[in-house]
């Protein structure tokens, strides 16, 4: 009779226990209070801009390349998986990379290497527009990239051309722009490319992104790197306390 009952887990919950079944439905109801997702790692978001050399004859070798990149990572990094966004515009891209900073910080490595490249890279100047530590949720659901044609940029607003508009103002309209769009994608089975195929105006703007290449404000995937990877000195004394970079040698 005993060996046909269900074993049960208790959980102390204050002064009363709970099952195991009971606890993982509060777990659920916290997780969708709090519009979170449960993740496995310390989730991070990464936004890259890059301009593209103007001889780039085929632009579906970069797709190419970052999805050969994501199956290396995947490979390497098991539990962390990578979401995102690739846009390939024709002057510029934008990449959306949403995982561990292991992941990230090997993209932005990929990144600086392929601008290094002495025989032609792929891309030229580049800039981290947004480094967000341990956002709500992701805004995709899995990585995928999508090739955009100049009839595509045909509706954008010149607005941007005419006036200075500030670094910050430029940032916010990039992070609009990818909200709205992962907005629409809740509950489709959509990729994003056939999304903005029926729905161009959900593209970020071009213009936006060219003017943010030219931002002395952002960082470059280098500096960030660099920043990274310095360490911290702890200078104490009796009067005064400060953090420090390690001279580079």
């Amino acid at each position: 009779m005993a060996s046909s009952q269900k074993t049960r887990k208790y959980v102390s919950l204050g002064k009363r226990s709970v099952t195991e079944e009971e606890e993982e439905d509060m777990l659920s109801m916290f997780d969708v209070s709090r519009g979170k997702t449960t993740e496995r790692i310390v989730l991070q978001r990464l936004i890259l801009i890059a301009r593209l050399p103007q001889d780039l004859a085929d632009r579906t070798e970069l797709g190419a390349h970052y999805e050969k990149l994501n199956f290396q990572l995947k490979k390497q990094h098991m539990l962390d998986n990578m979401t995102g966004l690739l846009l390939i515009y024709p002057s510029c891209l934008l990449h959306v990379i949403e995982s561990s900073r292991d992941v990230l910080v090997s993209v932005l490595k990929d990144l600086t290497d392929m601008q290094q490249q002495p025989d032609g890279a792929f891309l030229e100047a580049s800039k981290v527009v947004l480094m967000a530590q341990n956002p709500q949720s992701r805004l995709f659901p899995q990585w995928s990239y999508k090739v955009l044609e100049e009839d595509q940029m045909a509706g954008e607003s010149k607005s941007f051309e005419e006036e200075e508009e500030s670094t910050e103002t430029l940032v916010c309209c990039v992070l609009s722009a990818l909200q709205k769009l992962s907005e629409h994608l809740e509950g489709s089975k959509a990729v994003p490319g056939s999304v903005l195929d029926e729905s161009p105006e959900l593209i970020v703007s071009q213009n936006v992104l060219n003017k943010l290449l030219t931002r002395d404000e952002l960082l470059t995937p280098q500096q960030h790197l660099q920043m990274y990877c310095s360490p911290l000195n702890v200078i104490m004394n009796a009067e005064c306390s400060a953090f420090t970079r390690a001279p580079r040698k």
